[in-house]
């Protein structure tokens, strides 16, 4: 039986995962579970983002034919990486999906469903549409436009974003819909709950790092750049959106 075939695994993508030997963690065992369109993962560095991301991926084309999942990164560095990470999961499959087409930066299965892993540009992205599944690895350091630009992917299939990434300051999309009322699942990863980071290390890192560096990567704080005049609560003050009519 091919490992597609098996319904426990299509139901269940942290089944999916222990196939491809890996033992997700607690988080990571909600995030792949999790039935919301709309996902935002405030996760510390090395927490294991990237290789949620590549799972999410690969368990969506196996069991859903016809597929297009879209991963987007800042760099091309980083997209050529997590790339990598689903080609070797998909080779260490027991039974894995047989593929038609496999370039640098993307991949065909034989059921038509399509990955494709892309660097943070606009122009590159623009001519994708149809989208079932939108990640969005280090998110906080996607560029607004592109975030703006990749949303209308979603709108006649439904699809799914999923957004994994450590803050970035006090700015940016990311920042903004972590802050909103709109109806994203937030979930907060920080190193102090992640087994694999030692207590003596993040006290190291505490110690050499400071607190701002500190506290943006391993804390998933979002802190306001060291350099900034005025405080962004400060600035949102002094703004009202109220305005009074002048009598002429």
């Amino acid at each position: 039986m091919l490992l597609r075939d098996d319904l426990t695994l299509a139901l269940d993508p942290v089944l999916f995962a222990h196939e491809l030997g890996i033992v997700p963690d607690d988080w990571q065992a909600v995030a792949l579970r999790s039935p919301s369109r709309r996902q935002l993962w405030n996760a510390c560095r090395q927490s294991g983002k990237s290789t949620t991301a590549a799972i999410m991926a690969l368990h969506r084309a196996t069991f859903y034919d016809r597929s297009l999942v879209l991963m987007v990164s800042p760099s091309l560095r980083q997209s050529s990486e997590l790339y990598r990470r689903v080609r070797e999961m998909g080779a260490a499959a027991p039974s894995p999906m047989p593929m038609v087409e496999d370039t640098k930066t993307s991949l065909t299965m034989s059921n038509g469903s399509r990955i494709v892993s892309l660097p943070s540009s606009e122009s590159t992205i623009r001519g994708y549409s149809a989208v079932d599944l939108l990640i969005f690895d280090e998110a906080s350091r996607v560029e607004d436009p592109l975030y703006y630009s990749t949303r209308p992917m979603l709108a006649v299939s439904g699809g799914t974003i999923a957004a994994l990434s450590t803050p970035f300051g006090t700015r940016g999309w990311w920042y903004e819909a972590w802050r909103s009322s709109e109806p994203w699942e937030r979930v907060e990863i920080p190193a102090t709950t992640c087994s694999r980071i030692s207590a003596a290390f993040l006290a190291e890192e505490q110690r050499t790092l400071g607190a701002f560096w500190f506290e943006q990567e391993y804390l998933c704080k979002f802190v306001e750049a060291e350099s900034q005049a005025f405080r962004r609560a400060d600035i949102e003050r002094a703004f009202s959106e109220e305005v009074e009519a002048w009598a002429l």
